[in-house]
């Protein structure tokens, strides 16, 4: 490596530069950043009346961070311009303190860290601003990051994935909705507990809520994750392409045979475009929405499931 005391922003004669990510992996990325902004229990209150003289202060801090988050590259010589999918600050009031809390995402080749922290920053600094003509002492400070998801290094802090645990999530707009019963999920929970997984639940969500879905799935670092429905060629089926942005390895061939086996029995299995992969150390896996779809699935991953997550989490086979 090319840099001083392993800083790859720092060249062997110690002068600064910018990385060159350009061979990098596009990955889903996620950065939490925290802060804390002390001041005194009057203004607090103050806070909570929304009675301060310039009024409006969270919503007022909260359009800072985001805003900051936004030109972190304008701010911070070495940072790259990054394509924000979100960013959200939110607020906890204390006796004497307000803490800070920015969760940050991309779709891109570096990290989100310093979005993440940029935002907390200009957002507490926004806060000293409305309430000092109260507390002109105000401490804004504990800025830190708190956990970061994506790229090479995978989840900072490491997490352990919880093993023989899995979450089932089924993608229908109209079983959301109320106006259909979903016979899938079940199928799908009852063959995952009969082969020892506790699952943490069957989460039904429309169509246009799966990506949150599986984020959320992936981050509580269950074994296995297994979604049903939307991965057909509607305008609406989007469980492909959720899948892709969090996953760090594909596994096409699992995915080839559960399409193989669905063609067994019927044409439009070949119209799926379900995936397969990995997620930090959880395997996720897309099933077709129907019913017939789900067990042709499932009996492909009767023969490689426990073999597939004793590999993930470091085994050559399941003990």
């Amino acid at each position: 490596m090319d840099a001083v005391n392993g800083l790859t922003h720092v060249t062997d004669d110690g002068r600064v530069r910018m990385v060159d990510v350009g061979d990098k992996p596009i990955s889903r990325r996620r950065a939490v950043a925290s802060g804390r902004f002390t001041t005194t229990p009057e203004v607090i209150s103050l806070i909570r009346a929304d009675d301060l003289p310039k009024a409006d202060v969270l919503a007022t801090a909260r359009i800072a961070g985001i805003s900051a988050a936004k030109k972190t590259s304008e701010l911070i010589p070495l940072c790259h311009q990054l394509p924000l999918s979100s960013v959200t600050v939110d607020f906890e009031l204390e006796a004497d303190a307000v803490n800070i809390v920015v969760t940050a995402s991309t779709t891109g080749q570096t990290g989100v860290e310093m979005e993440a922290l940029t935002a907390v920053a200009i957002a507490g600094l926004t806060l000293h601003d409305m309430v000092k003509a109260v507390d002109p002492g105000a401490v804004l400070g504990e800025i830190r990051l708190v956990e970061k998801t994506g790229g090479v290094r995978g989840h900072w802090p490491a997490q352990p994935v919880r093993a023989r645990t899995a979450v089932v999530i089924v993608a229908s707009t109209s079983s959301a909705a109320g106006s259909r019963v979903d016979a899938t999920g079940p199928v799908i929970r009852d063959w995952l507990t009969a082969r020892g997984y506790s699952v943490d639940d069957v989460v039904v969500v429309a169509d246009a809520a799966i990506a949150a879905a599986i984020e959320n799935a992936v981050a509580e670092f269950p074994a296995v994750v297994i979604t049903t429905g939307g991965t057909g060629v509607s305008p609406t089926d989007r469980t492909p392409e959720a899948t892709k942005r969090i996953l760090d390895q594909e596994l096409p061939g699992v995915a080839e045979a559960i399409r193989a086996r669905g063609l067994a029995t019927t044409p439009l299995a070949g119209l799926s475009r379900g995936l397969a992969g990995v997620a930090g150390g959880t395997v996720v896996v897309n099933l077709p929405g129907s019913t017939g779809g789900v067990r042709d699935g499932l009996a492909v991953l009767d023969d490689v499931l426990d073999h597939l997550v004793a590999q993930v989490a470091g085994g050559g086979s399941h003990e």
